[in-house]
């Protein structure tokens, strides 16, 4: 009996000892909801450590690229960051404040023109697929004829003409009526001298459109997911000609050839861009080309999905 007795207070000595799981952790990327007067508008957050004690990270708004984020500072229960204006109107920086509760972040943002709204966080989903795709037959999701399968965001200045899809000028995002998941995508483009345009896989991350020939690679420029990956090379051609992407994104791993050459090989997505039209990425999305920024023209747009 005393030797019973002993084994049992080892054994509740080593169990009340033994390390506890630690608990989920605000470190992670966040797809963020901001609930603003008239709308809800799509953002992102990642919060990673920097050595032992330092909170950092980076902030996609609803437009512009991924900037960084120096500190996310615990206080009292809750954290804060704060970032300069990008793109957005106004001076003042955009201030944070969430709380952390149940694996999901709540909290406010103090927009540039100082008015505070409300937004929601859920935590971004790892996309990894369990095994290689098999794809299905290769779709044309512009007939050279019209704008049959296609919708305007807004006012539409989008017009067919000789089996070129044009933008004449600036004016509203085109968006395809079906959506997808993992899908090859060939599409060819030609812009003007100085034109600015995009390519949104499942409506949610851009693969650049710009004139940027004979410029440097970055994550803002020709053929880059923007604000995230930059090409290994510049391969954009002058105005005017005639060029070509060829895409394949499964789950949240890319592969972009451009004009050719792969400049991107098999890179993960962290998370939304600018200009997405949502932060639902367990959701499938449409292919939205970019009409807000320049005029641009398109051809040949062709989708294999995924079966």
């Amino acid at each position: 009996m005393k030797y019973i007795s002993i084994s049992i207070a080892l054994l509740f000595t080593v169990a009340t000892n033994a390390k506890m799981p630690d608990p989920p952790s605000v470190e992670g990327r966040w797809d963020i909801t901001i609930h603003m007067s008239d709308k809800d508008v799509p953002s992102w957050l990642e919060v990673m450590h920097s050595g032992r004690k330092t909170l950092i990270g980076r902030f996609v708004y609803a437009f512009g690229s991924a900037r960084p984020v120096a500190e996310v500072k615990p206080a009292d229960g809750k954290y804060r960051f704060s970032i300069p204006p990008q793109w957005e109107p106004g001076e003042r920086n955009m201030d944070f404040e969430f709380g952390y509760e149940g694996d999901s972040l709540r909290g406010t943002m103090v927009y540039t023109d100082g008015k505070t709204y409300q937004w929601s966080g859920v935590r971004a989903p790892s996309l990894r697929r369990k095994a290689e795709p098999v794809w299905g037959k290769p779709v044309a999701l512009f007939n050279g004829k019209d704008l049959n399968g296609w919708h305007a965001v807004g006012k539409n200045q989008w017009v067919a003409e000789n089996g070129v899809l044009k933008s004449p000028r600036s004016g509203s995002n085109l968006v395809t009526d079906q959506t997808f998941t993992d899908f090859k995508l060939h599409i060819e483009f030609r812009y003007p001298k100085g034109s600015n345009s995009g390519v949104y896989l499942r409506g949610r991350y851009e693969v650049q459109i710009e004139d940027n020939k004979d410029m440097e690679p970055l994550v803002d420029r020709f053929s880059a997911i923007y604000g995230f990956i930059s090409p290994n090379e510049m391969t954009a051609k002058a105005p005017g000609e005639w060029q070509s992407y060829d895409i394949t994104i499964v789950g949240r791993t890319v592969t972009v050839v451009a004009n050719g050459k792969t400049v991107i090989c098999s890179q993960e997505i962290p998370g939304i861009t600018g200009g997405a039209i949502d932060s639902k990425e367990t959701e499938p999305g449409p292919i939205l080309i970019q009409g807000d920024h320049g005029p641009v023209e398109f051809r040949n747009i062709v989708i294999t999905p995924v079966k």
